[in-house]
C-alpha cells in the first residue's frame, strides 16, 4: 500500500494567497487544508494532524511567531514561516520560536515546494518495534537514535524537524567537530552568513533540551575554529 500524501495546513489571513497556494500544492500533490488566522488555525488542529505548517508572521491579532512559540509546547509539526520582513533579527525570532525554516515574501512558488519537501525529507522514519535501540546518554537526558527520541528523564522531549536533523548529524560524527557550513550543507539550507546564524540558533534551542546549563553547555560543545561536537557520558 502507498503512503498517503503529506497533508499541509496553511495559515494565512490574505484569502488570494490561501487559494493560490492551495491549488498550487495540491497540484504538487500535497493534501492542503487552510486557515485564516490563529484562532481559526487552533481550531482546525485541535481535530486533526498534519505533516506540515505553512503559516504566515504578519497577521491580525495572535501572529505566526506567538502561534509557533505557543505549538512547540504541544507539538512537533514542522512549521515553515512565511514573512514579508527581510530582516535577519525578524527570521531569528521565529526559529527561536520553534519553526524550522522561513521563506520571506515574494517568492517563487518553486522555492516554496522545495522548502517544504526539505523539511518533509528532514523528519525520521518511522521503526519497527523490533528495531533495538541505541541510546546516547547526556547527564539525565538519553536521545535514541533509531527513533530520534530525546528524553528528560521519563518524559519525551519534543523535538522539531530541524533538531531532529541536528542530532542525527552530531549522532553520525560522535566527539568529532562538526562545522556550520557543513551543517548548514546538510540541512539542505542555502550557502551564507546568514544560514550560519541561523543554524547558531537551532544550538542554542537544542542545547537548551540537552544541557543542564545551557550557557555553559557540556556534551554540545563549541569547538573553537571547527564548529560544533557532540559528546555523550
Amino acid at each position: 500500500m502507498s503512503e498517503p500524501n503529506p497533508h499541509l495546513l496553511i495559515v494565512d489571513d490574505d484569502e488570494r494567497i490561501r487559494g493560490l497556494l492551495r491549488k498550487f500544492l495540491m497540484r504538487n500533490g500535497f493534501l492542503v487544508s487552510v486557515a485564516r488566522d490563529a484562532a481559526h488555525a487552533r481550531r482546525v488542529l485541535s481535530g486533526l494532524d498534519f505533516d506540515l505548517i505553512v503559516m504566515d508572521v504578519m497577521m491580525p491579532g495572535e501572529d505566526g511567531v506567538s502561534l509557533t512559540s505557543a505549538l512547540r509546547e504541544t507539538r512537533q509539526t514542522p512549521i515553515l514561516l512565511l514573512t514579508a520582513k527581510g530582516e535577519t533579527e525578524d527570521r531569528i525570532a521565529g526559529l527561536e520560536a520553534g519553526a524550522d525554516d522561513y521563506l520571506a515574501k515574494p517568492f517563487e512558488p518553486k522555492e516554496l515546494l522545495l522548502r517544504i519537501n526539505a523539511i518533509l525529507r528532514r523528519m525520521p522514519e518511522p521503526v519497527t518495534e523490533t528495531t533495538a535501540p541505541k541510546l546516547l546518554h547526556m547527564g539525565t537526558v538519553r536521545y535514541d537514535i533509531e527513533r530520534s527520541e530525546l528524553f528528560q528523564g521519563a518524559d519525551l522531549v519534543r523535538l522539531t524537524a530541524t533538531e531532529v536533523q541536528l542530532m542525527r548529524i552530531f549522532s553520525e560524527n560522535l566527539r568529532e567537530p562538526v562545522s556550520r557550513t557543513k551543517l548548514v550543507e546538510d540541512l539542505g539550507r542555502d550557502k551564507g552568513q546568514a544560514q550560519e546564524r541561523a543554524v547558531d540558533v537551532q544550538i542554542t534551542r537544542l542545547r537548551r533540551k540537552i544541557e543542564a546549563d545551557p550557557k555553559q553547555p557540556r556534551y554540545l560543545q563549541t569547538v573553537r575554529g571547527a564548529g560544533y561536537m557532540l559528546v555523550s557520558d
